[in-house]
């Protein structure tokens, strides 16, 4: 169950960042690496997580090495953007893997996709099959990414 995050003080930012850059690693290092020692680095840790500062653990995969180098970025523009047609998207949105993020944006269009797959033919099977086929579609607009400059996850800015 979460709650309401307290406010987080340096030794909750540090911890934050050392598991942005290390998620595997030991109570007793990450006590080690923020100054505390391991009951209270634990307790924190143990806080972070139940508020839902910490969302869970993952392994992060290479996709150039699993064969999904092809990144298309799709403007998406909808006929009807009440909550219940949003509502409606985004469900349809969040039952397509190839879709890796998923914005509603403020601008020109309504939704921005970051889709990924192994070729250009394996994405416009998915544009046709998957993405022309969610709810409330007007139009879309296809951007091929040429190379990915800066991804990184989620970091602690403070």
């Amino acid at each position: 169950m979460q709650s309401e995050i307290p406010a987080l003080d340096r030794f909750d930012h540090a911890i934050l960042s050392t598991l942005a850059e290390q998620g595997r690693i030991s109570i007793t290092e990450l006590a080690r690496r923020i100054g505390l020692s391991k009951s209270p680095t634990q307790a924190r840790l143990r806080r972070l997580e139940e508020t839902g500062a910490i969302r869970g653990y993952r392994a992060i995969l290479d996709p150039i090495r699993l064969g999904l180098d092809h990144v298309a970025f799709v403007e998406v523009r909808l006929t009807d953007t009440r909550e219940d047609a949003l509502a409606a998207f985004n469900d349809a949105v969040a039952r397509i893997p190839e879709i890796e993020q998923a914005h509603l944006i403020a601008g020109n269009f309504d939704y921005l996709l970051k889709v990924r797959t192994g070729s250009m033919r394996a994405y416009r099977a998915v544009l046709a099959e998957s993405i022309s086929t969610l709810p409330y579609i007007a139009s879309t607009s296809t951007y091929v990414a040429m190379q990915a400059v800066k991804e990184d996850g989620v970091s602690d800015t403070a």
